[in-house]
């Protein structure tokens, strides 16, 4: 008898330890969840329901259900600059996929536990990130003004000066100029995530490996980028979400009309001019349809990490 009040006890302890782990972590989840809610969550709520209304200024009154939608594909008036948004928007994407990820591969790769000075040049590599994104923005402006920039001031006086452009002033340029200064900004961020996948490769694989008499370049595609495959996907996911809600850097190079000739303007600029700045001709800020602009933004979002999610779920199971 007294065996089986112990047993009882004993269970009824652990239950009692259970009980007050999970009251711990949701004391400790709790803040988290409150911020969430009130600073991501209520607010994407919100302005998912004034995408449905209209009207002037801030707080439209006037339901109109997806007349905005349907204003944004159709209009003549909003379908240019839309489309026009999403099509830079991609381009600035895929340029920060094929350099700045790139490169966060190449320099992790390089950056190897043998590598002379690889704590310098980490740290090279990674301090861009640590400035104001208007802060670059501002010196790069300085660094590319065609009459007196350091870049135009370099090539004139080695004899090229037929490559002395207005950088930031032409339709086809600016937004690559643009995009690789923000490349150049964030690729410590890939880097350290990659170096981070790298220290995880199993030693013992690379040795065998080299035994074998496999290159470094063979060793590199068929031993550590497989196994960096989960790193390549967060690091995409990463910058897709990050270069579709990007505004900072545009508007501190090319301004909020995304100059010249709206070549550098992204969802968020239009969003901006839209919504809170008073887009022209109208000049009055229509929070109806920027709302309606930022739902298709983050449906445009969720569709990319949903894809993502299913693609990188399906891998897993092949494996």
């Amino acid at each position: 008898m007294s065996q089986a009040n112990d047993s009882q006890k004993r269970k009824a302890g652990v239950f009692d330890v259970k009980d007050r782990r999970q009251t711990t972590w949701i004391f400790f989840l709790l803040p988290a969840l409150l911020v969430y809610l009130i600073f991501m969550a209520i607010p994407l709520f919100d302005s998912l329901r004034l995408s449905l209304y209209t009207g002037k200024g801030y707080t439209p009154t006037t339901f109109v259900g997806f007349q905005n939608y349907i204003d944004l594909f159709t209009n003549p008036l909003w379908r240019e600059r839309f489309f026009g948004a999403v099509k830079n928007t991609t381009i600035f994407f895929m340029i920060h996929m094929l350099v700045q990820n790139t490169l966060g591969l190449l320099f992790a790769n390089l950056l190897s536990p043998n590598f002379k000075g690889r704590e310098l040049f980490r740290t090279i590599i990674f301090t861009p990130a640590t400035l104001s994104v208007l802060v670059v923005g501002f010196l790069w402006t300085l660094i590319l003004n065609p009459n007196w920039g350091a870049i135009n001031k370099i090539l004139i006086s080695v004899g090229l000066k037929q490559f002395a452009l207005p950088w930031l002033g032409r339709e086809g340029l600016a937004l690559p100029i643009i995009s690789l200064t923000s490349a150049w900004q964030w690729v410590g961020m890939p880097t350290v995530m990659f170096l981070a996948g790298l220290m995880n490769v199993p030693e013992e694989l690379l040795e065998a490996a080299r035994i074998d008499g496999a290159s470094e370049w063979e060793i590199f595609w068929k031993i550590k980028f497989p196994l960096l495959k989960p790193v390549v996907g967060i690091v995409s996911i990463l910058t897709f979400v990050d270069n579709f809600n990007a505004f900072d850097v545009v508007y501190a190079m090319a301004g909020a009309k995304g100059e010249p000739g709206y070549s550098t303007d992204l969802l968020a600029t239009l969003f901006y001019r839209t919504g809170i700045a008073g887009e022209h001709p109208v000049g009055i800020p229509n929070m109806g349809m920027g709302a309606a602009i930022a739902g298709v933004t983050f449906f445009i979002l969720m569709a990319g990490v949903l894809l993502w999610l299913y693609l990188s779920r399906r891998g897993a199971e092949d494996v």
